[in-house]
């Protein structure tokens, strides 16, 4: 069986590579841009509807609040990407925000940064996916029942390409990242260049009147309204920190790459957020959290979904079902999938690092056959589809847990820079460098006093709609690698070299298992006795008289220079009488060592297991849990095929 499944998984996942491969598999700019970068920028399709759907709370009273929302945001994604450039130049060894806040507040702050960002890691690869389908049912409103489906299969696939490499599913990633960005921009300029002209391109929903759940909102509660909608729509904010933490990932020089890779991101989001927002301002675009707010809807609000902003701004553009329109359609939609591959990258390096200080459990430290982090990487799909299931693949729902973890990283990050910036003033002279230094800490204080009032906004608006489950999540993270953490310390401090460790046993007592005296059980024999132990006994288990008595003959007919041993079971049971055999011989002996040799032997065929009991598995755990006893398995292949599962020789 394993062949088959050696070969399923090459067809698969691909031939192994070489460590010495691992050069190859760094990233060329042009390359990780798409791998690290398609979060935040297929972020501008959602980014500015969430804003519309907040506002249209209130009608369509507030909608011109929206320019306002999106220049904030504006300013908040160049501060953080130019923060965390920083970042990128002065931790070239990756970790990012996590190596940042370690390296200057701590490993508990570390620990909550972690958690965060593995929070919002998660959800990333949900809301893309998520989003990604909306825009193909916008395309094909047909198929709304599979949402679900359709998202987990989407997921799967994500994965498979991941568990292939970095360098291989980026290529494959590559193409459709810069189609949409050029539709995106297509869009912007065509939408802009024709409402300059006078002839203004019009929405679908430009003649919806939207059902306000709030009227007459003035002061605190404007506020309020103006502040969750700046909040959603900071989710164009997501996934900008992936480049610091994927520095080792990018070809030499390292840093300057991956530095020039993060300002082409934000230069690009920037520029199709802008565009976006503004054409849907023009175009009187009109969305709401449910369809049926929309007033003037055509069709059943129950059943059939709403636009995206972007599929209403194509078919204005371009024209409802023109190939332009499609194509817009299709590159969004592959887009939004896509971007779960920042994630995909993201977390997994994390987990990786978490592991290497023992923060995580350290499978996940190591690489796969594709020199991937493999375990990583299944573990993310693994909580994401369980998120896409629980929320029915619902981008509204999936929003109230976003943002919250990676601006939780963002405030602390540039806390810890601050940090940095001031422990390298303590040491740098030069005036030149000095003002440079004091130019970086005041743009990282900036940057940590706006992301910390945006993480306030964020909870304070999102608390009730679903935030409070990060909240919760985020500590729950963090005293889970405490916990790790002190199982591994304790781990070493018991696994260290002691005086005793080389004091040889007083003596050795060898026990060999006996279902029936065949030629596997006289092996073991020999095996055993090949160990010159100081004593030496077969030991069978009497389930069955008669078996027991068939047992004892063919044993004294065997003329074997072992004496047999035959313990009663009256429940029937293997183990237990096994178990209480040799903790009385250990009781007897403390300072002796007992020697278990188990016959077993090899099957052909997988499903030549089922037809066998499992018996001496569950027999191996309990005796292995004993101290002062050793579990010594002896094979008896049965084929020439050595390659398949070994199965127990008790039937």
């Amino acid at each position: 069986m394993l062949n088959q499944l050696s070969t399923a998984k090459r067809l698969l996942v691909g031939r192994p590579l070489r460590n010495e491969n691992l050069e190859e598999t760094l990233l060329q700019k042009r390359i990780a841009l798409p791998i690290f970068a398609s979060d935040p920028l297929s972020s501008v399709a959602y980014a500015t509807e969430a804003i519309l759907k907040v506002l249209t709370l209130g009608g369509l009273a507030y909608l011109y609040l929206t320019p306002w929302m999106a220049a904030a945001v504006v300013v908040l994604l160049i501060t953080v990407v130019i923060s965390y450039r920083q970042v990128v130049m002065a931790y070239p060894s990756g970790g990012g925000s996590y190596e940042v806040v370690r390296d200057n507040l701590g490993q508990g702050a570390a620990m909550v940064v972690a958690a965060s960002l593995m929070v919002d890691y998660v959800m990333t690869v949900a809301v893309s996916v998520a989003a990604g389908i909306d825009n193909v049912i916008s395309a094909v409103p047909a198929l709304n029942a599979q949402r679900v489906t359709i998202a987990v299969a989407v997921i799967a696939a994500l994965t498979l390409m991941n568990l292939r490499g970095t360098r291989e599913s980026g290529r494959a990633f590559a193409v459709p990242t810069y189609v949409f960005v050029t539709c995106i921009l297509a869009v912007s300029a065509f939408g802009l260049i024709r409402a300059l002209l006078g002839d203004a391109p019009v929405a679908e929903s430009a003649g919806y009147s939207v059902h306000a759940e709030q009227t007459g909102l003035t002061g605190l509660a404007l506020l309020f309204l103006a502040l969750k909608a700046f909040s959603s729509g900071c989710t164009a904010l997501t996934g900008v920190e992936a480049i610091s933490n994927g520095v080792p990932a990018f070809r030499t020089p390292k840093s300057r790459n991956a530095a020039r890779t993060l300002v082409a991101m934000g230069a690009l989001a920037v520029a199709m957020f802008v565009g976006i927002t503004v054409l849907a301002i023009v175009a009187k675009v009109h969305v709401a959290d449910t369809t049926c707010d929309l007033i003037g809807f055509r069709g059943d609000c129950e059943s059939d979904p709403q636009q995206t902003v972007i599929a209403q701004l194509a078919s204005a553009v371009f024209g409802a079902g023109s190939v332009m329109f499609y194509l817009v359609q299709a590159s969004t939609a592959l887009v939004l999938i896509l971007a779960a591959n920042t994630a995909y990258n993201g977390f997994p390096m994390l987990a990786s690092l978490l592991a290497q200080h023992r923060l995580m459990p350290t499978q996940l430290r190591t690489r796969g056959d594709r020199l991937a982090y493999s375990n990583g990487i299944v573990a993310l799909a693994l909580v994401a589809g369980l998120l896409v299931v629980a929320y029915h693949a619902d981008v509204d729902q999936l929003l109230h847990l976003y943002i919250l973890g990676v601006f939780t990283s963002f405030t602390l990050s540039q806390v810890g820079m601050v940090r940095h910036w001031n422990r390298e003033l303590q040491v740098v002279i030069a005036p030149g460098v000095r003002r440079r230094i004091n130019g970086a800490r005041l743009l990282n204080a900036f940057g940590a006093t706006l992301t910390g009032l945006v993480l306030v906004i964020v909870l304070v608006t999102k608390f009730t709609g679903g935030a409070y489950l990060v909240v919760i999540a985020v500590p729950l993270l963090c005293l889970l690698m405490r916990a790790v953490n002190r199982h591994y310390a304790k781990v070493t401090q018991e696994l260290s070299p002691t005086r005793d460790a080389r004091l040889l046993p007083s003596r050795v007592h060898a026990i060999v298992l006996v279902s029936r005296v065949n030629e596997p059980v006289l092996r073991a024999i020999a095996y055993a006795r090949a160990t010159r132990p100081s004593s030496l006994t077969a030991l069978t288990v009497c389930v069955d008289p008669e078996e027991a008595r068939t047992i004892e003959d063919d044993w004294g007919e065997a003329d074997l220079p072992v004496p047999l041993t035959l313990l009663d079971s009256p429940f029937r049971d293997i183990t237990t009488p096994v178990v209480d055999h040799v903790m009385r011989l250990r009781t007897d002996n403390p300072h002796d060592l007992v020697v278990v040799f188990i016959p077993e032997y090899v099957v052909d065929r997988w499903w030549e297991g089922i037809l066998h009991n499992q018996s001496a598995l569950r027999l191996k755990l309990r005796l292995l849990t004993l101290p002062g006893v050793v579990v010594t398995s002896v094979p008896y292949h049965l084929a020439a095929d050595t390659d398949e599962h070994a199965e127990v020789s008790r039937a």
